[in-house]
């Protein structure tokens, strides 16, 4: 039986499309016509033998088979973007400032940087995990090159959307219940000190809700929100980017009353200037890149 080999422009297409959660999209940012991308799939689908893509409302999902496909053809074109730098010579020097949020220090962050070093080992990088407002101060003073951010609704000159993400309830990872608030026994929250995106969401979710509320604990990192809720000293707000495991979602039977809905939460990414030089597109691509696939994982866990 012959080998298959899967051709990359497919796969990126493919990839692409999933990424963007439009292949219309997809094929705007390509350069090609929706026919053409249509042609591509359906190539794809005959190659693997079953169908890669399934209808979900006005969209369309990766299949088991796509999602395993999805998978590879990342790890496929990961490596030839990194090989198509190294034979083509380009030695790139330089120096860029990155920033991000601290949820996003640990899986994110490492991950962007090995991808980015391993293609542009001459580049040097300076990465700052910091608090939002702190993040929106230092690219707005030109003190970082790219901050990935929270959307806080302050807008900067050279800023893009690039994906969003639903707030959740924390808790405690072991059994635990949350009984009743009450006035004389109010909700305890723990959050971010002040001024924080998420400790507002949840104020006002919990005050639209008549739900009575302190704040139990309160915090200038993440990780100190993260210890005081595994310790039960409240429930917190955050995103599931970087939950640890000793933690978890709340849902119905976690408590004794209904939680508040919350609202999604907007991810920008912002440039100190309008034009990027080469290096420095290459780190945004690669961001986004990782984003994307942190964001098809979530979405399956929800």
């Amino acid at each position: 039986m012959a080998k298959l080999t899967f051709d990359l422009d497919v796969l990126r297409t493919f990839v692409t499309g999933v990424d963007l959660g439009s292949f219309a999209r997809a094929a705007d940012r390509l350069g090609r016509s929706t026919s053409a991308v249509s042609a591509q799939l359906k190539k794809l689908e005959d190659q693997v033998g079953s169908p890669i893509l399934r209808k979900s409302g006005r969209g369309m999902l990766p299949t088991a088979a796509g999602e395993t496909l999805l998978t590879y053809g990342r790890r496929l074109l990961e490596l030839n973007d990194e090989a198509a730098t190294a034979v083509r010579g380009v030695e790139l020097e330089g120096w860029i400032r990155l920033g991000m949020p601290e949820d996003f220090g640990e899986r994110i962050l490492t991950d962007v940087l090995g991808r980015f070093t391993r293609a542009h080992p001459k580049i040097r990088m300076e990465a700052r995990v910091a608090r939002n407002v702190i993040l929106m101060e230092q690219i707005s003073a030109s003190k970082l090159d790219l901050a990935l951010t929270w959307d806080a609704g302050i807008p900067t000159p050279h800023v893009e959307d690039i994906s969003s993400f639903a707030m959740r309830w924390i808790g405690p990872q072991e059994n635990w219940t949350l009984p009743m608030p009450t006035a004389d026994n109010p909700l305890p929250l723990v959050a971010f000190e002040a001024p924080c995106l998420m400790r507002s969401c949840a104020i006002n979710a919990l005050d639209k809700a008549d739900i009575p509320w302190r704040l139990a604990f309160t915090s200038p990192s993440l990780s100190g929100v993260w210890a005081a809720v595994a310790a039960g000293l409240g429930v917190t707000v955050r995103t599931e980017i970087g939950l640890p495991a000793n933690l978890r979602l709340l849902n119905s039977a976690d408590t004794e009353f209904d939680l508040p809905p919350l609202p999604m939460l907007g991810l920008n990414l912002h440039r100190a200037e309008a034009e990027l030089d080469t290096a420095t597109q290459r780190l945004r691509d690669i961001i986004v890149e990782a984003l994307a696939e942190h964001t098809v994982h979530v979405n399956k866990i929800c």
